[in-house]
């Protein structure tokens, strides 16, 4: 295997949990198949330090039918409110103006800059979701995007003044044709903005379960710098964020653009990461322990709350936490079932495990003793959900990045 960025030989191991299905391929328990298992295995590059999965699925089979729907979460739309409020004022966007989005899900967030009458263009392979957001007025290409997509919106529609992509980096499998193609359909003296979680954050904190196989890379600042410089394009800016349990936010100009000066945040952020130790390959190679111990305390965790007669059950069926139900061997023998608030979701199961998936109702019904919050990174947004769960005595742990437990007396955090 070969780097896909700088095809250098992968020979270190990053991180290996074992074999599970894709962490979006929920099952429908009407229909009896076979599932399909695939290695997990993350990657770290020698020479330019990035970590990465193999592409054991065509991207095709992963996104043109996707689970995930941005709009679900009310904090997230709060955040993408928040940054079009400060891109438009920062870029000077009109009505003349154009912004694409590349992976723009249902368009949550261009619905926001169509509000104030700044036309837009929304990038995303998934059906479902591109159909809905064409539903709310958004123009929609139902496509990847890489260089040939890219040359085609230059000609037919015009250069882009803004291009926004969120959380779609780690999902190209050819990160080169994708950043070739955000050169291409950049106009001169405009920016991109990136979001994505970030690698010293999912090392940290232990975040493997945000490793699965639609997440193809797992990146730095430092390695982020290689990667556009590669194809003539500059980081000129960066911030940290708290979404998705820590991600930065890259402002990416033309290489030879003078109009926007490069921060001093950019070098005193790689600057952190060489301090943690992200420039030797030996850092990586250490992080698989760390999985290890998460794996080991949450089974002891759920064997002794099993073995005192406890009901438990799951808050959600995001993709991280397939990975971290099929890679700890967590299934329905520790929980009876879990709900979500994404009706596409409700009535299958999850990959792999198997549990069941409710409507949110289920918990009110059932008034488990525990509930497993496998969305963690959201934990603020679903705590005031769950309230009810006081009222009995029951109590809500989480697992990442260790055992954190809520409501219950003596518990080790209290919100």
């Amino acid at each position: 295997m070969k780097c896909r960025f700088c095809s250098e030989k992968l020979e270190h191991v990053f991180c290996d949990l074992g074999a599970t299905p894709i962490s979006t391929a929920y099952v429908d328990s009407r229909i009896l198949k076979s599932e399909k298992i695939y290695p997990l295995c993350a990657y770290v590059c020698e020479k330019c330090k990035l970590v990465q999965v193999p592409v054991f699925e065509v991207p095709e089979n992963i996104f043109k039918d996707y689970s995930y729907f941005s709009s679900v979460s009310s904090l997230w739309l709060e955040h993408c409110r928040i940054y079009t409020e400060e891109i438009i004022n920062k870029c000077n966007l009109n009505s003349d103006s154009l912004v694409v989005e590349v992976a723009s899900n249902d368009g949550y967030l261009l619905k926001y800059f169509l509000d104030k009458k700044i036309p837009v263009l929304g990038v995303d392979p998934a059906e479902n979701v591109s159909k809905i957001a064409i539903e709310k007025g958004i123009e929609t290409i139902c496509d990847f995007f890489g260089v040939t997509l890219a040359q085609t919106i230059s000609q037919k529609y015009r250069k882009a003044d803004l291009i926004i992509g969120n959380n779609v980096l780690a999902h190209v499998p050819d990160i080169n044709d994708f950043v070739k193609g955000l050169k291409i359909l950049l106009k001169e003296n405009s920016i991109i903005t990136l979001e994505f979680p970030h690698l010293l954050e999912l090392m940290e904190k232990n975040q493997f379960d945000t490793i699965y196989h639609e997440h193809f890379s797992y990146i730095s600042i430092i390695t982020a710098q290689q990667i556009f410089n590669m194809h003539n394009l500059d980081i000129f800016d960066v911030e940290q964020l708290s979404t998705h349990g820590g991600s930065v936010r890259i402002y990416v100009k033309h290489i030879d653009d003078k109009i926007h000066p490069i921060s001093g945040k950019v070098e005193e952020l790689i600057n952190k990461e060489i301090e943690f130790g992200l420039d030797k390959t030996e850092t990586y190679e250490k992080f698989n322990d760390n999985t290890k111990k998460v794996k080991r305390d949450a089974l002891r965790y759920l064997i002794d709350k099993k073995s005192e007669g406890k009901r438990i059950a799951a808050f959600g069926a995001p993709a991280k936490g397939n990975t971290f139900l099929n890679y700890c061997g967590i299934g329905k023998d520790f929980i009876d079932f879990t709900v979500d608030e994404t009706p596409y979701k409700q009535g299958l199961s999850l990959p792999g495990v198997h549990i069941p998936i409710y409507p949110l109702k289920k918990l009110y019904e059932e008034k488990p003793d525990i509930i497993i919050v496998l969305p963690w990174n959201w934990i603020d947004e679903i705590i005031p959900k769950l309230s009810f769960v006081k009222e009995y005595g029951g109590e809500i742990v989480t697992f990442i990045p260790e055992i954190r437990t809520y409501f219950k007396e003596n518990a080790g955090d209290m919100l």
